[in-house]
């Protein structure tokens, strides 16, 4: 099974050695990793993967050939922590969520607080304590409508308003190779050319003219390259419930960093507030602060958002509302100062245009914009490129 795995990362271009493997190999025998899935691929990784622009490509492939695996056939261990978690997780009918009460911001902070004091030891199931399964508002792989994840993996539900957790982001992949030149004839729309720089190519029209009136003689004019002179300034989304859209959204990133010469990129997560981040191995020690953007780049820049704008309304209209961290202002004041240094802006989501009317936040969302959210299909690319052409 692990020698096809080798084989496996090998056809997927990751420059493993056969020592590594052997390393692997040497490590189980002498029981270095436990048997679970989630160790072997920890340990797999740290003896495999020497280069971190290769863990994507590394956790791509592994999950292609581990899907539906569970664990490693015989190894001989005792029932690890994660799957205990996994089958305490109690799955609600709709008439058992309906009893669930969401108790508002401030209720939920102030119990949070209270169970943080009080609770000594570790739980499972129930519905007040923090722990794991149950229906308790605070833990991890429960059910609640509203709740503060501490610890673990999303249950999949999508309902935390707050997330008690350090989380791990990855960079989009500007050299995706699209499947269509779809997307990048729509960024097309934004175009607007100028000659600018050095005179870089033959004038063959001023050549012909200027030879013509030199009586034949040849007279070579040069003239500066055509460039696109848009400027675009671009806000990624990225993390959770992103996941589902990663495909679409680094082919969209690829064909703007092919279209636009004057491109300016930023991450955030669900809403932008006070910092935001190139690169998201860096986010938490190489924030930029959202003012320094503002004072950087001029008014001419074409604003584009890009993320699913779902996430609770307290992430967008309440301080300390963030589901990561302790923001002083709303997110919403932080999206209008945006909107008002960068009066062409547009918001592409990725989440199918008839699903908008039931998530909350994007309707809030849609408001504050100004109705200048776009679905990211061609058409709605199209839309978004006409409406920031016409705004100067």
């Amino acid at each position: 099974m692990l020698i096809d795995f080798f084989l496996h990362l090998k056809a997927r271009k990751l420059p493993v050695s056969t020592r590594e493997f052997l390393t692997v190999l040497e490590g189980l025998r002498d029981h270095v990793c436990g048997p679970s899935l989630d160790d072997f691929y920890y340990y797999a990784r740290l003896c495999l993967v020497k280069d971190e622009s290769l863990y994507d490509r590394f956790d791509q492939a592994f999950g292609e050939y581990f899907k539906g695996v569970t664990a490693l056939p015989g190894l001989e261990a005792d029932l690890p922590e994660d799957w205990l978690r996994a089958m305490a997780r109690k799955h609600l009918s709709p008439e058992e969520r309906a009893k669930l009460e969401k108790l508002g911001w401030d209720k939920l902070m102030e119990e949070f607080r209270k169970r943080l004091q009080e609770q000594k030891g570790r739980h499972q199931g129930g519905s007040k304590w923090i722990g794991t399964g149950g229906s308790s508002p605070f833990g991890n792989n429960g059910t609640h409508p509203e709740g503060i994840r501490v610890g673990g993996e999303s249950a999949g539900n999508r309902t935390a308003v707050k997330v008690w957790d350090k989380r791990e982001f990855r960079n989009l992949d500007d050299s995706v190779e699209l499947g269509t030149r779809n997307i990048k004839v729509a960024l097309r729309r934004l175009r607007r050319f100028a000659r600018q720089g050095a005179a870089e190519e033959l004038d063959l029209d001023g050549t012909i003219a200027a030879t013509a009136r030199n009586a034949g003689w040849l007279d070579l004019m040069m003239r500066p390259e055509r460039h696109n002179a848009v400027k675009v300034l671009l806000f990624l989304d990225v993390g959770g419930s992103m996941d589902d859209h990663v495909k679409v959204c680094e082919e969209l990133f690829s064909a703007c960093r092919l279209e636009f010469k004057h491109l300016e990129y930023f991450y955030f997560h669900n809403c932008v507030y006070e910092g935001v981040w190139r690169d998201n191995r860096r986010r938490h020690s190489e924030r930029t602060p959202l003012l320094d953007v503002i004072h950087k780049y001029g008014s001419d820049y074409k604003l584009i958002f890009v993320g699913d704008a779902t996430m609770s309304p307290y992430e967008i209209l309440h301080p300390h509302g963030s589901v990561e961290h302790m923001n002083a202002e709303a997110g919403a004041t932080w999206l209008r100062r945006l909107l008002d240094a960068y009066p062409a802006a547009a918001w592409l989501n990725p989440e199918p245009e008839r699903l908008w009317p039931y998530r909350q936040s994007i309707g809030i969302l849609g408001q504050i914009m100004g109705e200048r959210m776009y679905p990211m299909t061609l058409d709605g690319l199209a839309r978004a490129m006409q409406a920031l052409s016409r705004r100067h």
